[in-house]
């Protein structure tokens, strides 16, 4: 008998912390986050300082995810969670921000360790998906059958396209029937359950021994 094949959501905590698979440097991208909460854009050196790093040490840090965006002054205004507008609305604090993908606002509340609201929209029937999330977790989502896709791409370096983009809101099992035709390696899970995901995710990426960026600096150097 052939063995099923793994659901996309198995091994992929350990894909999504392994900076050599997404080349996300999780040191940074905490300090990140929680600067670009603000709503503001931020400043190389302002990150450079509150993680501990060289400006020079960012630059590259930051070089290395393509998917960085900045704005016409060169300060960082996304990755992951993003000042320009997506599919997906993320309001922390009073302030509306937005996030690459549906996952990502689940993760980031306990990342920010503050609650928030996040409203997307089902790529398949244009409805809306409401969800809140406190200390305690999933509080409320709007409608109850919401889902949230996921896929298991063979590479990750370009971790937007290549994940972030398929990771999206359903209203449900039947509204994201069109996307599972079309991604026959992905998979959905309800929202309560991408959040159970999602904290494991966290506490693994917090908790993962990371290189010391001093002696990190001095391998790749020259």
């Amino acid at each position: 008998m052939t063995n099923p094949s793994p659901s996309p959501s198995a091994g992929l905590i350990d894909r999504l912390t392994t900076p050599e698979e997404t080349a996300l440097d999780l040191p940074l991208l905490v300090p990140l986050l929680r600067l670009l909460a603000a709503g503001e854009p931020v400043d190389v050196s302002a990150l450079a300082g509150a993680a501990g790093r060289t400006v020079d040490e960012v630059r590259a840090r930051l070089a290395a995810v393509p998917d960085t965006e900045y704005d016409n002054h060169g300060r960082i205004i996304g990755q992951g969670l993003t000042l320009r507008p997506t599919r997906h609305r993320f309001t922390v604090d009073g302030q509306e921000l937005y996030t690459w993908c549906a996952l990502d606002t689940l993760i980031f509340p306990t990342l920010l360790d503050r609650g928030a609201s996040i409203e997307s929209v089902s790529p398949a029937s244009g409805h809306p998906i409401r969800v809140t999330v406190d200390a305690s977790g999933v509080t409320s989502v709007e409608p109850a059958t919401s889902v949230v896709s996921l896929v298991n791409p063979d590479d990750m370096t370009s971790i937007r396209p290549s994940f972030c983009n398929q990771v999206h809101f359903f209203t449900s099992g039947d509204d994201a029937q069109t996307w599972l035709a079309q991604h026959p390696g992905g998979e959905v899970l309800s929202v309560a359950d991408a959040y159970q995901l999602g904290a494991a995710l966290t506490t693994t990426m917090l908790d993962r021994p990371q290189p010391d960026p001093a002696v990190d600096s001095d391998q790749h150097c020259c």
